[in-house]
């Protein structure tokens, strides 16, 4: 579904902005790159600021116009700051547009569509589109830079993708983050028990000490690596108390 979504830059005057949109592209899972005329490709800043999603400039189609970028698709949306007179259908929230455009990628392409760093898309190459989208900002400064554009339109795709409910999507964790078994934490509870009674923090024989403390490290919800952090800490402690 993904790799039918294809990201189309018209006439992009600074090759950097085609890099940094390609790793924009990448981070979002998307991989099909169409350039319209762009001043300078390939280009060294292109590659630099593609950092490692240079494989996207590598597979990026170059046309020589917007027609041609766009001929086998069933949904073209331009991305426009500013509002032509055309009356095509216009998406005013970003979340919308990526919901159709996930709809329609799963039979055919769909383009996304971007203009010039300074004037954007002309009318004539409005025409070429569908829809309209506009990224919601500040009216007093709604100025986006291109590849920050691309970033914001590719997120809100993905993230349309990612919660359909046919896809099984796997969110990043880090390993450290792996919650301790039952058992870890039962052995835990007991060692930190142990030492509280060794150490006479614990005095009355029905006091609710531990059990508050056993609560507090279940709403902390530690890690696997966390909890055993703790072991290793009460461990010292304890190693430094009298013999019994």
């Amino acid at each position: 579904m993904l790799s039918n979504i294809r990201i189309v830059l018209v006439q992009t005057f600074h090759p950097g902005n085609i890099g940094a949109a390609a790793r924009a592209m990448k981070t979002m899972g998307l991989t099909e790159l169409v350039l319209v005329n762009p001043r300078a490709f390939p280009d060294e800043e292109a590659t630099r600021l593609a950092a490692g999603a240079v494989d996207v400039l590598e597979h990026a189609r170059c046309v020589s116009t917007l027609e041609e970028a766009v001929s086998d698709c069933v949904q073209v949306v331009g991305a426009s700051a500013r509002l032509r007179s055309l009356p095509l259908p216009h998406f005013d929230e970003p979340d919308d547009m990526a919901q159709q455009v996930i709809s329609n990628a799963a039979q055919a392409p769909v383009a996304l569509v971007f203009g010039r760093e300074r004037s954007g898309l002309t009318n004539d190459e409005i025409r070429c589109c569908t829809h309209q989208v506009s990224i919601p900002a500040n009216p007093e400064y709604g100025i986006l830079n291109l590849s920050q554009a691309v970033q914001i339109l590719a997120y809100e795709v993905h993230r349309a993708w990612r919660t359909r409910d046919t896809i099984d999507f796997s969110y990043q964790r880090p390993l450290e983050a792996t919650p301790p078994s039952r058992e870890q934490f039962l052995y835990f509870q007991e060692h930190l028990g142990r030492l509280m009674q060794q150490s006479g923090f614990l005095t009355q024989p029905h006091a609710r000490t531990e059990e508050q403390l056993q609560a507090l490290f279940a709403r902390a919800q530690p890690s696997r690596k966390e909890l055993s952090l703790l072991r290793g800490l009460l461990s010292a402690f304890e190693s430094h108390l009298p013999k019994q």
